[in-house]
């Protein structure tokens, strides 16, 4: 009972919730120790004070002395203690040790009980004894109560579920049949591994490879799905196999697999590079940095085209006219793939006559996988009505925004689809959302006008929504993460180089900070939402606004300075005002980011597009009059480079004066742009009425006096400084 390990067990309470919860929270998210030697050395050398000569048992005596809490409490006693626990940065400490909460336990408290219940089960009086407890449960339920999975065969390919309270899934059937799809491995019970997922067989088109099983419900470890197996390419429109999707986490503790590999099409042709990234920024096909501003266009409602709702050239050209030089183009799900695994094509072709129109006036799209509520079932757009699953739970409509945290139905339909539920034709969903984005990405992948994919729009944590205020990081950790990264291995497969726009949870736009992990995407773009939420409460609390949207500009740039990506605010302004929509314009400068405000397109009248929120309330009409937001427009069409022959270091655009710095060395670190290099900068004549003036260092004017695109050239290598003013101004 004395044994140091008791000891540390007792003053951390790893017996017992609550210290499994103190654990859980000593540090933030880091790589784990390799060993707990040390962990273990750090709290013995913490409660060294209090143990007798032999180190095994406390001294009564030492308890009460007022010396050896002096030396308990002395900062140097902890600097060790603190080192190793990580976290905290202490003057003068060694160096710490960060701990990951999640993979700690999983390493020192998961792993030994998962070891000791899997040599339990396999041991010869494990099996005897566990028979016998099995027998009226299978009876009653069909499952064993306490017992691994049975691995898949070439007669049934998936591996079978592991006992109700104990065991690991069965493995998935690696298919050996040419082109054929790999099983899916089971799941566990209440606690344990999932199986993992077969491989897909090569020959076809190549075959999917099976889902890693769920870990454990409560706890467990969800395993890697299948690879995917190689065809051979023979025309347009065939797409490699994907790999499997990774088995989920436990609820309470444990990890979630990886998506298996995706195959390759012998044959097949490359993708043209166009617009890409580098580093934190975005760039197009010939280095420039490229920096984005624009308008949402989603046409909400069958047939969700944009040219349905009368979005056509007069609109792109009022656009191009006005300075603004991207739209972020919805594409919604049930339009791409209106029945399982049929995509339809006819629909991706008017999108892209909508691309076409945008680029005929140099407009790049984003193409946007747009959802609000989930899907029509719930008076929102998105998925099709096949994916979404109720449950059979009530469908109150309760109105867009309350719909997410209120309706029972719809946050079953979010769990289902975060869960990887099977679809109708025995899919799962995330897999039909992977397979969709990837025939939009090979449809698209030779455009030169496609700025990037962006997965999902608001993605909503289900029923676990509440938990995520409150700071648990299952939902974005162990589901969103992993879902991009599944969804990024689909489009990379067939277009390797074109950014992959991915967003926190919804909730980021309330103020809960983003706990969203590393996308493993190498040319990954953070995109959040910025509205200044304190107005739906009330417009008293509207002088708070700035300081509203700085937070969420700054909660933004934690994750982007953190993994190293650009940052993109692709929604803002709304039925805000000008005011609101300039705070956030500020805020992004601030950071170098582009933007894209929310909405161009004010029709249909469903969850948040309205006239009211909308640049030109209805497209169908043309751009004039009274059918334009002026205020918006003159707030919004402010000065910005759109291509830089460099890499800039600040942008601004305050009491009509625009001021742009940027050195000529190439985003990618490989050179410098040659003398002569062009910049572009949009100096919209609405800001300008009689004119600008311009002042450069570095470089010069090439472009005709008072053009809407000023060009400058630089002089050579090193810094060019350039500043517009109204014509008649200082400068």
């Amino acid at each position: 009972m004395n044994h140091p390990v008791h000891r540390r067990n007792r003053v951390l309470g790893l017996g017992t919730a609550t210290g499994a919860l103190l654990v859980f929270g000593l540090g933030p998210l880091a790589t784990a120790p390799t060993a707990g030697a040390d962990f273990d050395d750090a709290i013995d050398a913490a409660i060294a004070p209090f143990l007798d000569a032999t180190g095994s048992n406390l001294d009564w005596d030492a308890v009460f002395t007022p010396t050896a809490w002096d030396t308990f409490l002395a900062p140097a006693h902890w600097d060790t203690v603190l080192a190793e626990l990580g976290g905290l940065a202490i003057p003068g400490a060694a160096a710490a040790i960060p701990i990951d909460p999640n993979t700690w336990l999983l390493q020192h408290f998961y792993t030994p009980i998962h070891t000791g219940i899997e040599d339990w089960i396999n041991s010869d009086l494990g099996q005897q004894i566990n028979g016998l407890i099995n027998q009226p449960f299978l009876a009653l339920t069909g499952r064993a109560l306490i017992g691994d999975g049975i691995d898949g065969t070439a007669d049934h390919h998936d591996g079978t579920e592991g006992g109700w309270l104990f065991g690991d899934g069965g493995a998935g059937w690696s298919n050996t049949e040419a082109g054929g799809m790999g099983g899916a491995g089971g799941a566990a019970g209440m606690f344990g591994n999932g199986g993992a997922g077969g491989d897909g067989a090569d020959g076809g088109l190549g075959g999917n490879g099976g889902d890693g099983g769920a870990g454990g419900w409560l706890m467990g470890i969800g395993v890697s799905g299948g690879d995917a197996g190689d065809g051979t390419y023979t025309g347009a429109g065939d797409l490699p196999a994907l790999g499997g999707a990774g088995g989920n986490a436990g609820m309470l503790l444990g990890a979630h697999g990886d998506h298996g590999h995706y195959g390759t099409l012998d044959g097949a042709p490359a993708a043209v590079a166009g617009i890409s990234t580098a580093g934190t920024w975005i760039t197009g096909a010939d280095g420039r940095v490229l920096n984005l501003h624009g308008f949402n266009e989603v046409y909400k409602i069958p047939p969700y085209e944009p040219s349905a709702g009368g979005f056509s050239d007069d609109d792109a050209a009022f656009l191009a006219a006005n300075g603004f030089n991207s739209i972020r183009l919805g594409v919604i799900w049930a339009g791409v793939e209106p029945q399982p695994g049929v995509i339809d094509y006819n629909y991706l072709a008017s999108i892209q006559q909508t691309v076409q129109t945008l680029a005929n006036h140099g407009i790049v799209s984003v193409i946007d996988f747009h959802q609000d509520d989930y899907s029509p079932t719930f008076g929102g757009e998105g998925a099709p009505e096949w994916a979404t699953q109720t449950g059979g739970l009530p469908n109150p409509d309760i109105g867009f925004g309350l719909n997410y945290p209120l309706n029972p139905a719809q946050n079953h339909a979010w769990d289902m689809f975060w869960s990887n539920a099977k679809g109708p034709d025995g899919v799962g969903l995330l897999n039909h959302y992977a397979r969709m984005t990837q025939a939009v990405a090979d449809y698209f992948k030779d455009d030169p006008n496609i700025a990037g994919y962006e997965i999902i729009n608001e993605p909503w944590a289900g029923s676990s929504w509440l938990s995520t205020i409150f700071g648990n990081s299952y939902y974005e950790a162990q589901q969103l993460t992993p879902f991009y990264n599944q969804v990024s291995a689909a489009i990379r497969s067939v277009d390797p180089t074109t950014p992959l726009i991915y967003e926190p949870n919804t909730l980021f736009n309330e103020a809960v900070p983003t706990q969203l992990g590393a996308v493993d995407d190498p040319h990954g773009v953070f995109a959040f939402h910025d509205y200044c939420m304190l107005t739906s409460i009330s417009m008293a609390l509207s002088p708070l606004c700035p300081g509203y949207i700085e937070l969420l500009a700054a909660n933004g740039e934690a994750y982007t300075s953190k993994y190293g990506v650009p940052g993109f605010i692709s929604e803002f302004g709304s039925g805000n005002g000008a005011e609101e929509a300039t705070m956030v314009m500020n805020a992004a400068d601030q950071r170098m980011w582009g933007w894209s405000q929310w909405a161009y397109n004010g029709v249909p009248a469903i969850t948040g597009t309205a006239p009211g929120n909308a640049l030109v309330f209805d497209p169908s009409k043309p751009p004039v009059g009274d059918n334009v937001d002026w205020a918006r427009l003159e707030a919004t069409s402010a000065p910005y480079a759109q291509a830089i022959a460099g890499t800039p270091t600040s942008w601004s655009f305050t009491g009509g004066t625009f001021a742009l710095s940027y050195s000529t060395e190439m985003a990618n670190g490989t050179g410098h742009f040659g003398a002569g290099a062009h910049t572009e900068i949009s100096v919209p004549p609405i800001q300008y009425p009689d004119g600008y003036q311009v002042t450069v260092t570095g470089g010069h004017v090439v472009s005709p006096a008072g053009a809407p695109i000023l060009v400058i050239a630089s002089d050579g290598p090193g810094t060019v400084n350039v500043t517009v003013t109204p014509a008649g101004g200082t400068g």
